[in-house]
């Protein structure tokens, strides 16, 4: 695998905006029509393509919102490449990606209950629930980064 994430533009917006999730999966999380035109209308939410080489394998959307903390906010891996462990790799890069541009130690996200494999996922990452709940009523995650 050799993944790396790239900033949406115009020149990758429509292959973006056809990444698609299975239908079981269509409510927990925005469409990517949705996921974009949140991330124009909002400066501080940055869209990203998740790629395996030249091949787009998904979408990721993160920042630093108001009050401080930095969001792992949407991340999904297309269909069509679910199941290969991208999901894990991809995070897992992510993360450290956060880490670094935002100089912090510590990340969110937020998950529905419901959403089992997103929560097996993040949890094998290493993130807990902290006991909040964001504005749609998803239960908030947190990572702490530790260097060891």
């Amino acid at each position: 695998m050799e993944i790396h994430f790239e900033k949406v533009t115009s020149d990758n917006r429509k292959a973006v905006e056809n990444l698609q999730v299975f239908a079981k999966q269509q409510t927990f999380i925005e469409s990517m029509a949705e996921n974009l035109k949140e991330s124009d209308q909002f400066p501080e939410w940055e869209s990203a393509g998740i790629y395996d080489g030249n091949q787009l394998i998904g979408y990721a959307m993160y920042g630093r919102w108001q009050d401080g903390r930095v969001w792992l906010d949407r991340f999904l891996i297309d269909q069509r490449f679910q199941g290969q462990g991208y999901g894990k790799a991809a995070c897992r890069l992510l993360m450290l990606k956060l880490i670094e541009k935002y100089q912090t130690n510590k990340l969110y996200l937020s998950v529905y209950d419901t959403n089992r494999s997103a929560i097996r996922l993040y949890q094998q990452l290493g993130f807990v629930f902290n006991g909040e709940l964001d504005t749609n009523g998803e239960r908030v995650m947190e990572w702490t980064y530790q260097n060891k």
